[in-house]
């Protein structure tokens, strides 16, 4: 193993924060390729999103046999999945499998937290400090923190007086929690809370749901996955990957099912009828029927309305059914939810909603909480209100760049980058996933990988030509910002108040923060970049510098 540079030598050439899909990939990477790194991990094990995120009925929402690694044949033919939409344990037991298979555990760090992260421009390399005192130094900073990782919990007035227990979805209890026979209230409809919902439902004596805005959710149909299904999938796993990386959402099956045609163009009929094959089909197929279902609010309302009757249909109380209806915004602006039979889990007696929207809480007291309409008795709170996105684990860190500048205050209007993958005065940080790119909009592990890759063939470019410190611009990044927010405004995503505009976060600025333009195109974007001598990176060794041109294609 070499450093990228023999003097003055930093600690390590990449410090690596956080060891889930995205960190262990990037330890396999690294050190394939011969650099030093160390990581740290807050958590006691890996696993990422899925060490945390331990609630009942947690699962993912995307294909089992996609929300995986492709980088190891062998590990793509020794694992077989179970279900169609695995669960968490599941999850958490392949990364793991992943993790052994590949000794990736022996540079981790763990319980370990980054506090600071400061860019010593003397040194040209990162200071990095942590909360069991590490003080260790990298030409290089790389973040695997993941998108969703800083929890959020509402600030009512007496909720600290509550006497009850109190767990947020996003830090939930490794030795799980007891809610049998309790009297137990869940906060948020979105994802997490219809998962959470609909298992603690069959768990708990009483379960009081509040719903500030109702959420459109699909089907999952979820299903042991057949034996001959799995030897499909085996058989053609390098198909399938090919065409997902060029796919618009990094997801083949989701792809395939893309409409051609307006719906606009079928008779009411006939949109009946595939409205209702999706339906069956489950998953997120529905959104996809026809191709202007996202940027047509005409032809939206037809599958929202679909959707709204269905849970008129499935939903026994007619007001009820109405409170859960979404009205205020286009089916798929938000992330789209899948549920296993949330619609129905308000048909049992033991199941009430209080929509906040028409009764707020007016406080929380030590047995409780008071609406407008009265008091709840409660064990439990569990909060499934979603985490400070795709920004938040970025500037949790106190990450300063060039002169001393946080890179909280440079976002302080909403986050700026290149690509999604640097930020300009900010040199040697390299962010997985960031805000700019196609990550959550995304079946992620398709993301990172691209983004993994991309960063370790950008590292080995450098060592090769002796450059040690990589940047970008404000022209070029300004020009990137401009393409992000062009796409996403030529889309319905930017009417709803989703946690992709930061709208879940008081104070947090309202900008549209993935790139909405497909996974395939913003992949085509990157090669033809770096084809381009890395168009729009700036590059310098020992007072030398190569400046690539500004802008994008």
């Amino acid at each position: 193993m070499t450093n990228i540079e023999a003097a003055p030598a930093p600690d390590f050439d990449t410090v690596v924060i956080g060891a889930g899909f995205a960190g262990l990939y990037s330890i396999y990477k690294l050190r394939s390729l011969g650099f030093t790194f160390r990581v740290f991990e807050r958590g006691d094990d890996v696993g990422g999103t899925w060490y945390w995120n331990r609630y009942p009925g947690a699962r993912c929402d995307s294909e089992s046999v996609e929300y995986s690694f492709s980088f190891s044949e062998e590990v793509q033919q020794e694992w077989t999945w179970s279900e169609r939409y695995s669960g968490q344990p599941e999850i958490l037991r392949y990364i793991n499998h992943v993790a052994d298979r590949f000794d990736l555990r022996r540079e981790i760090q763990f319980n370990t937290t980054v506090t600071s992260a400061k860019y010593d421009e003397a040194k040209n390399c990162w200071e990095v400090r942590t909360d069991k005192g590490d003080e260790v130094t990298a030409r290089f900073l790389i973040t695997a923190t993941g998108c969703l990782s800083v929890p959020q919990i509402p600030d009512y007035r007496g909720l600290s007086d509550f006497k009850g227990q109190k767990y947020h979805t996003g830090n939930w209890p490794k030795e799980g929690v007891d809610l049998k026979g309790k009297r137990v209230a869940v906060m948020g409809t979105g994802s997490t809370g219809i998962q959470a919902i609909t298992a603690i439902a069959k768990e708990a004596g009483h379960l009081v749901v509040l719903q500030r805005t109702p959420n459109f959710s699909l089907p999952a149909q979820n299903a042991l996955l057949k034996p001959e299904e799995i030897r499909e999938v085996k058989a053609t796993y390098a198909a399938i990957r090919k065409r997902a990386r060029m796919s618009a959402s990094g997801n083949v099956y989701l792809g395939d099912s893309m409409g051609k045609t307006s719906a606009l163009d079928a008779s009411p009929e006939e949109r009946e009828r595939e409205f209702e094959r999706r339906w069956q089909i489950g998953g997120a197929r529905l959104v996809v029927a026809y191709k202007d279902i996202g940027t047509d609010e005409t032809a939206n309302g037809t599958a929202a309305e679909f959707v709204r009757k269905k849970i008129r249909q499935i939903v026994k109380d007619p007001k009820v059914a109405e409170s859960l209806c979404p009205t205020t915004y286009p089916i798929g602006a938000k992330r789209i939810c899948l549920d296993s039979g949330y619609f129905e889990t308000f048909n049992r007696d033991n199941v009430t909603l209080v929509d906040l929207k028409k009764t707020p809480i007016m406080e929380f007291t030590p047995t409780g909480f008071l609406t407008t309409e009265g008091e709840f008795q409660l064990d439990c709170v569990v909060f499934a209100t979603g985490f400070d996105a795709i920004t938040g684990p970025l500037l949790a860190m106190g990450i300063m760049g060039a002169g001393g500048r946080k890179l909280s205050e440079k976002w302080q209007a909403g986050p700026r980058t290149y690509l999604g993958l640097i930020t300009a005065g900010f040199p040697n940080l390299f962010m997985i996933t960031g805000p700019g790119s196609p990550g959550v909009l995304s079946t992620v592990t398709c993301s990172i990988e691209q983004h993994v890759e991309w960063i370790a063939d950008c590292l080995t470019y450098m060592r090769d030509r002796g450059y040690t410190t990589i940047d970008t611009d404000l022209q070029t990044e300004d020009a990137w910002v401009n393409h992000v927010n062009d796409l996403a405004d030529a889309t319905l995503h930017v009417k709803a108040n989703s946690w992709y505009l930061g709208a879940n976060v008081p104070g947090k600025p309202r900008v549209f923060m993935p790139y909405i333009g497909g996974v395939g195109a913003y992949r085509k974007e990157c090669e033809e970049i770096v084809a381009d001598s890395y168009r729009g990176f700036n590059f310098a060794s020992q007072g030398k510098s190569k400046t690539a041109s500004a802008g994008t294609s």
